[in-house]
């Protein structure tokens, strides 16, 4: 029997991570019923794109009670930009739905309070799509740390490297701002987090962390001018721009491939928006967020992790080993080989037991978005988790809440200069300032 689904925020995500699968590969599992968005023009994008979808019903930010009422959803599907988030989700188990929502589940440890305790009062339940966790190394590392190859964890290094084009888009747009994304510890690192939560099985307990804007903003040093309001479209002073011209000529933008966006033309995506623009200047004096993170977290097993993020790189990948009391694991990935300017190795997991010879595993990879983890998290999503893994993946409301509880306490304890518990920023009371 077909669940029915309606969409809140017809993003670029939701028509490519959910929408275009629904109705091409689980078309005997769901039904679309309802598209809600801020921005008129986001339906006719869609519709273009999905012509199936031409007599769904349309609805505006503010009529989610209308939606549930004239559609009768059996989920929410939760896709638009990361503050909208909560709102949704609320008031999706008002209503006793089940909820499906992009990462970051909220944009503040506040919020993820209120959504926990939303639920514990709802038949419904939400979950969160961490697609990370199902790319076949990912989930292979969880199973060797789950037979016991590293014994117990003591301590995690995790480096991830943002290159200068996808760095880049996040200054370009709505994420650039706090009190739209969280911050980059949030919007970006939630992925990383969760992943070190779900590896290690532990939950974190303490952060402390220095952060910085060393790239972006006014300050940044390779800005050319000086000057707010720019956009990449109309910029008089992009061929003086080395994020800009990195990528294009003088005479043409080359067209490259973002990990959102998708291709873009002349700085605006392909269909633009109302209050809307991917091309916005990364100098601009209104970005509030850092752009570079060294991180400390205590788990409440013992282990350690140290985590670091740089969001312009000149290649973008991550550097991981987990530590224990049996032996070793790592592996490095390179990631968006298209943009790495040199060749790079398929990637495998090393492990070194205490005592013994290094083992190099080689993983099966799939194609798919997050390496190869989108198609296997849908799977699970519309088709139910698979009967043949032996342990858990499909992650919930307590695991975004750890996610994000970890990122706000990364940001605070930047402004802050002090150690942040994680319960402190998770308690109901809490409040979620912007920072500037």
């Amino acid at each position: 029997m077909k669940k029915k689904y309606a969409i809140c925020g017809v993003s670029n995500r939701s028509m490519k991570m959910f929408i275009g699968p629904m109705l091409k590969t689980f078309s005997n599992q769901t039904e679309i019923v309802g598209l809600l968005d801020i921005d008129p023009r986001r339906f006719e994008v869609c519709k273009e794109k999905f012509p199936q979808l031409n007599d769904v019903k349309e609805y505006g930010p503010d009529q989610f009670d209308l939606l549930v009422k004239q559609t009768q959803p059996d989920v929410i599907i939760v896709t638009g930009r990361d503050d909208t988030h909560v709102t949704y989700i609320l008031q999706a188990l008002e209503h006793g739905l089940d909820v499906i929502t992009e990462k970051p589940m909220a944009t503040t440890g506040a919020d993820c309070r209120r959504i926990l305790d939303a639920e514990q009062r709802s038949k419904g339940k939400v979950t969160v799509a961490f697609n990370y966790r199902y790319a076949p190394i990912h989930s292979r590392i969880k199973e060797l740390v789950l037979e016991g190859k590293v014994g117990r964890v003591t301590s995690v290094d995790l480096n991830w490297y943002i290159d200068t084009y996808h760095g880049a888009s996040y200054f370009k747009r709505w994420n650039r701002n706090r009190e739209h994304s969280g911050g980059l510890s949030i919007h970006k690192s939630s992925h990383h987090f969760d992943l070190v939560n779900w590896w290690i099985g532990q939950q974190p307990v303490q952060v402390f962390a220095f952060g910085a804007l060393n790239y972006y903003g006014p300050e940044g040093p390779l800005n050319p001018k000086k000057e707010d309001g720019r956009h990449c479209e109309t910029c008089t002073v992009k061929p003086d721009c080395s994020y800009f011209m990195r990528w294009s000529t003088r005479s043409r933008e080359v067209t490259v491939k973002d990990d959102h966006l998708g291709a873009v033309s002349s700085g605006l995506a392909v269909a633009p928006y109302s209050e809307y623009r991917p091309d916005a200047c990364i100098y601009d004096s209104a970005i509030n967020i850092e752009d570079t993170y060294s991180v400390n977290v205590k788990y409440d097993g013992g282990a350690l992790l140290s985590y670091s993020v740089n969001f312009s790189l000149p290649y973008e990948g991550y550097r991981l080993a987990i530590n224990g009391t049996k032996g070793r694991i790592e592996t490095t990935e390179f990631h968006s080989a298209s943009r790495v300017p040199f060749p790079v190795p398929v990637q495998t997991i090393d492990y070194f037991p205490l005592f013994g010879s290094k083992e190099t595993i080689h993983v099966v990879h799939r194609e798919g978005g997050h390496g190869g983890g989108d198609p296997v998290l849908l799977e699970d999503i519309f088709l139910g988790p698979d009967p043949g893994r032996a342990y858990p993946i499909l992650s919930g409301s307590q695991d975004g809440a750890y996610s994000i509880g970890t990122g706000e306490a990364v940001w605070r304890s930047v402004k802050e200069n002090r150690p942040i518990r994680i319960d402190e920023v998770l308690r109901a009371d809490t409040a979620a300032t912007t920072a500037t």
